[in-house]
């Protein structure tokens, strides 16, 4: 199996380069809004599909227009690349994976241009982007594989203002653990991050938690300036966004070394299949909700258990963990969520609710294996089976 694996380093950009690749970042989104303009377009007035070739066409006439005659003075590579992921954002709307795609905001959408081998050139350790003459002062933190050649090269900024390089190659150390017949069930929550069905409970960090004081200062300090292009609001935006950009990097580094472990030491993972998009309608709880990342922990357990030969199992969102007894097997009626520890009425057996949940949860998902139902539900293959639910799900005309 070869494992693509994007290497993601910091670098600290010339005024020159700077200037470049915020100009490209800009032609970038350009080009993508009028791609997307003119096939919506020409599907409301003549019901017309207009694919990837079409838009390059369409990308060659506006370079010869007078109005956009400045997209000739970056590189057409990223230019030909946005309109690619213009087509893949078609793609899965069309599957039903995704909305219908939105135009590019110059405030709000996330500035990068993508460049592929014939746009730039890697040797010794450096990388130089087309239309640069130096090479770009990269902070290597952690060496990229041996022999890695890099097939795809993603230059972004963030909101904090950081600039960062992708280097997307091949990684022939991920190679698959060796089998073990170990399984464990794990229960999302807010109380504890993670509670599995070991017992073990793993802290909810709380990461904007610890940083709410200062991220509120720094979003007041934001509203009492005047809305505008000022130079102070931007400044003011910039601060807002770093304790933003702190906070997430601690919630990464965290999710990366829970998720780590738990395929490194477990041959099956058995989790809830949860609706995060609808219990972020909760306002009680969104702000908790948000900071726990569910998802981002799904994620990237999905995609290392791929890597590594591991088995990742989702049981139905609506499969009654907390309710039920893990011992014998009786189904209570109600269950608050202020109730943390109970009694089963019918074998007197005594059950922390957490523990209890990732117990339930280990033995649907085993029990589902088992038998045969699909492992990805509705939330990564629209159309598939859910854990839960053994005939397929129904289609539309």
């Amino acid at each position: 199996m070869h494992v693509k694996r994007a290497f993601r380093y910091r670098f600290c950009p010339t005024d020159a380069q700077a200037a470049e690749l915020s100009r490209t970042f800009g032609c970038v989104r350009k080009v993508y809004n009028l791609a997307l303009a003119a096939r919506t377009q020409a599907w409301a007035l003549r019901q017309e599909r207009v694919n990837y070739n079409a838009t390059s066409a369409m990308l060659t006439a506006w370079k010869k227009t007078e109005e956009l005659a400045y997209l000739n003075e970056v590189s057409s590579v990223p230019l030909q690349q946005a309109l690619r992921h213009l087509q893949t954002a078609f793609t899965h709307f069309f599957a039903q994976r995704a909305r219908y795609p939105r135009l590019k905001s110059r405030k709000k959408s996330r500035k990068s241009a993508e460049y592929t081998t014939s746009a730039f050139r890697f040797q010794d350790g450096k990388l130089t982007l087309a239309k640069m003459t130096e090479p770009l002062a990269i902070v290597w933190s952690r060496p990229l594989p041996e022999g890695a050649a890099p097939s795809t090269v993603t230059v972004s900024q963030d909101a904090a203002g950081r600039w960062f390089v992708s280097l997307l190659c091949e990684d022939p150390g991920v190679k698959p653990l060796p089998a073990t017949d170990v399984a464990v069930g794990v229960d999302a929550g807010l109380d504890h991050l993670l509670t599995l069905s070991t017992g073990e409970k793993i802290t909810n960090p709380r990461h904007e938690r610890r940083d709410r004081a200062r991220l509120a200062r720094a979003q007041r300090e934001l509203a009492r300036k005047a809305k505008g292009e000022g130079a102070n609001r931007a400044k003011a935006r910039r601060r807002v966004a770093r304790v933003h950009a702190r906070i997430a990097d601690r919630r990464r580094d965290a999710l990366h070394k829970i998720t780590a472990r738990l395929v490194r030491d477990n041959q099956t993972i058995v989790i809830e299949d949860l609706t995060v998009r609808n219990l972020l309608k909760n306002g009680r709880l969104a702000r908790a909700i948000s900071d726990a990342a569910w998802s981002e922990f799904r994620t990237m357990l999905e995609y290392k258990a791929r890597w590594y030969g591991r088995e990742v199992i989702a049981v139905d969102r609506w499969f009654p963990s907390s309710k039920l007894c893990s011992h014998c097997g009786t189904l209570r009626d109600k269950m608050p969520l202020s109730v943390r520890t109970w009694t089963c009425g019918s074998c007197g057996v005594t059950h922390e609710g957490d523990v209890n949940a990732a117990r339930n949860i280990l033995a649907a998902g085993l029990a589902v294996s088992a038998c045969g139902a699909g492992v990805r539900p509705q939330r990564s293959s629209p159309g598939g089976q859910s854990a839960m639910k053994q005939e397929p799900l129904r289609r539309e005309p």
